[in-house]
């Protein structure tokens, strides 16, 4: 296959419209590893305002080795998929034991880091470095298939490594860094999902071959995710009106949320008697006062479908587990995950 040359105006068009982003401007490896695992299922505008925050506590690698995991969390809380953060502080740790507190210039190497797989380990070595190897991201498969005219199953290992290939056929190595990003910054702003392209903006119209037979908007093909799968839960905001705290409860420290901190929340939907009756089974004296409104939180592969109680609660010692919290430590301290996002504000209205 004769691929078409595109780097020339793809370079010239990133040269003109490339955002300007805080880890553009000063593009140091760390910055750049941390934008990347940010950046992982998370849109740019949503991830910056949380960049800026973590620079700013976190500059180094050794700060964020040494940093305590609990506050670690709190940096990250609201970005979701804290694996990467728990991934992000032991590949710092390594870093620092293995290379001197800075990232190694070797594809190879970062590739060995947790939580650094194929396409963040070409980004961090293309983009810091220099070295000629792909950063191959879903925005940049939705480039070359439609470039391409491929109607395989971009998601197939096979279909992109041969689209991997492609890319590499394709890269100046002279410019390995901004050849990548360009193709990301095509994919973000201008050859959009969702059947959507803005094609009379694209600097490799007259070179794509989807566009040319007018089939752009049904590319890239990939096969329908699996179905998700549904769990009930009772949550209870377990409230210490007199003094104004929240009962906290910390999750398993492997699994979904790992380590995190969540409203009691018990298994299958339960009326406000048996969410009694399960506190009470905790050590804890409460009463339910008032319904919580349902709430659903969507995972990658589950989807949680809550609702619940607050209730009022007898100071007690907090059962094993378990915490007081009160308004500074839940806003300051303890990480609440996303997925409980639609409670704050009753949280808040008691604390």
């Amino acid at each position: 296959m004769t691929l078409p040359d595109i780097a020339p105006p793809l370079l010239r068009w990133y040269e003109q419209n490339k955002r300007t982003l805080p880890f553009r401007t000063v593009s140091t490896p760390y910055r750049v590893w941390v934008s990347e695992i940010m950046l992982q299922q998370t849109r740019v505008s949503a991830a910056l305002p949380y960049f800026e925050r973590f620079m700013a506590e976190l500059p180094t690698v050794a700060d964020l080795a040494a940093c305590d995991p609990e506050r670690l969390h709190k940096l990250w809380e609201g970005l979701g998929y804290y694996s990467r953060v728990r991934n992000l502080q032991k590949a710092a740790q390594i870093v620092m034991e293995q290379h001197g507190g800075a990232l190694p210039a070797d594809y190879d190497a970062l590739l060995k880091l947790p939580g650094v797989g194929a396409y963040t380990a070409g980004a961090i070595a293309s983009i810091s470095f220099g070295l000629p190897v792909p950063a191959v991201d879903g925005n940049v498969l939705r480039v070359f298939a439609r470039i391409l005219n491929d109607g395989r199953d971009v998601t197939r290992p096979d279909v992109k490594k041969g689209l991997t290939a492609c890319v590499m056929e394709l890269q100046p190595p002279e410019r390995p860094g901004d050849y990548n990003q360009a193709l990301m910054e095509l994919g973000a702003l201008v050859c959009l999902p969702g059947g959507a392209p803005l094609c009379s903006e694209c600097p490799l119209r007259g070179l794509c071959a989807a566009r040319a037979l007018g089939v752009q908007e049904t590319l890239p093909v990939k096969a329908p995710p699996a179905a998700k799968r549904t769990q009930h839960w009772t949550v209870a905001l377990v409230l210490d009106m007199e003094n104004r705290r929240v009962l906290l409860q910390q999750r398993p420290q492997k699994g979904l949320l790992a380590g995190l901190w969540q409203p009691v929340l018990l298994e299958g939907a339960r009326s406000a008697i048996q969410t009694e009756q399960a506190l009470a089974a905790l050590g804890v004296t409460a009463r339910a006062v008032e319904p919580l409104t349902p709430a659903r939180h969507v995972f990658s592969h589950l989807v949680w479908e809550m609702d619940g109680f607050a209730c009022a609660a007898q100071s007690c010692a907090p059962p094993p587990g378990c915490v007081w919290a009160g308004r500074a430590e839940v806003d300051g301290v303890y990480t609440l995950p996303g997925a409980f996002k639609a409670y704050r504000p009753v949280l808040k209205k008691y604390l």
